[in-house]
């Protein structure tokens, strides 16, 4: 049976405390009890549907969770304030002292710098790969490693995982395999193509009003315990809670993100299409020219597309600079960083969101100083957007 990740957000329903349409928010940091017994006990983690502290849970965070686990397809899920707050604990809570971690290397310039800069305090070791080449892929597996950690669709280069062979692999070697889901929610479900663990920062498509902070980890019951456990949990000891506010505004929002994601991709597609024509080097996993075009196609929840997220290399820092201005000038969108807005978002991540990785590195990658990482937005008429921007582009002497 086909998996159909919005119709298990749709299935859920819950009622206010007065028979509101949506759930009531838990404005509360603190939860009383009728006993002390039944304070220890929910303390203890063994009194079901009681509430102690709301760094530990709230009912609003465990709606939250509940809807992404659903649309995952994982047994449970819990929020955090941060994608990095979802990232760090989870990797934490997975290796100790002495463990490896094999990491795709064009990953956030944030996780990239936990793994590459912060981890090894802790005595924990990464080797960043061409998550591309699987054979490379798992000569980097050592007796110490524990976690094989990629993005569906990679950030910024757009590069495509191959979920179903890293799952082979993490399988054969006793490693949990880590999907950051980040770029293509509903598009992509990773649990079903044999991931462990997914991560999404909420901050992006799954929000989608650029308001929010937030982040999650969906996965097993036990894994989600191990990480709200009061004396060793990673997610609980570190603080990174989301507020119960900022919670029931993502669970609002996120049930229009199947309809959001459907006019993202189409967007995405038609101005990929069209600047690919004009001559422009265009990245999109939607388009026949990228590598990885097939391996989407073969994972895709088709109706939702190839995902909102396009670059463009426009030759050189400057002409990229002066593109950004202008089409922001123009009502075209925001330079600014992040992605999923209603607007069109555009930067030059080899100066932004990939700063962290040095510049050897990204050159290594393929992360250029003309390319522009755009995350298109949900602009009713398309073909007019692509007509302004492509004036822009001739405006600036770029086609």
């Amino acid at each position: 049976m086909t998996f159909k990740p919005a119709n298990n957000i749709q299935d859920l329903q819950y009622f206010g405390e007065f028979g509101g349409v949506n759930p009531s928010i838990s404005d509360s940091s603190t939860y009383t009890f009728l006993s002390a017994k039944t304070m220890f006990d929910t303390f203890e983690g063994n009194a079901d549907g009681c509430y102690l502290y709301s760094r530990h849970s709230s009912p609003s965070n465990l709606y939250l969770g509940e809807a992404l686990a659903a649309m995952e397809g994982t047994e449970t899920a819990t929020v955090t304030a941060s994608g990095m707050g979802a990232i760090t604990p989870v990797l934490l809570q997975l290796c100790d002292a002495g463990d490896h971690v094999v990491s795709s290397r064009t990953i956030y310039g944030g996780t990239y710098a936990f793994l590459k800069n912060f981890t090894p305090r802790l005595g924990i070791t990464t080797t960043f790969v061409d998550i591309t080449k699987l054979e490379i892929v798992e000569a980097a597996i050592t007796p110490r490693t524990k976690v094989l950690y990629c993005e569906s669709v990679s950030n910024p280069l757009l590069e495509v995982a191959d979920i179903k062979g890293l799952a082979a692999i993490a399988k054969k070697h006793n490693l949990k395999l880590i999907v950051d889901n980040t770029f293509s929610p509903l598009s992509i479900s990773p649990i079903n193509l044999g991931a462990d663990i997914v991560v999404h920062s909420l901050t992006k498509f799954i929000n989608g009003s650029s308001d929010t902070v937030g982040g999650v980890v969906c996965g097993t019951q036990e894994l989600i315990d191990d990480l709200r456990n009061v004396n060793s949990g990673a997610a609980m000891l570190l603080g990174s809670t989301m507020d119960s506010l900022r919670s029931a505004s993502v669970l609002k929002n996120l049930r229009t993100l199947h309809i959001r994601m459907m006019q993202h991709s189409y967007n995405a597609t038609y101005l990929a299409e069209r600047f690919e024509k004009d001559g422009l080097k265009t990245v999109y996993p939607g388009l026949a020219s990228h590598p990885s075009h097939e391996l989407f196609k073969s994972m895709m929840n088709e109706k939702y597309g190839f995902g909102g997220m396009m670059t463009l290399d426009v030759g050189s820092l400057d002409k990229a600079n002066a593109l950004m201005e202008m089409m922001q000038e123009r009502n075209l969108g925001y330079l600014a960083v992040s992605l999923g807005f209603y607007k069109t978002l555009f930067s030059a991540p080899g100066s932004s969101t990939s700063s962290e990785i040095p510049e050897d590195e990204q050159a290594e990658m393929g992360l250029s100083d003309g390319l522009i990482r755009f995350s298109i937005g949900l602009d009713a008429d398309i073909e007019r957007t692509y007509n302004m921007m492509k004036a822009c582009m001739e405006e600036l002497n770029i086609l």
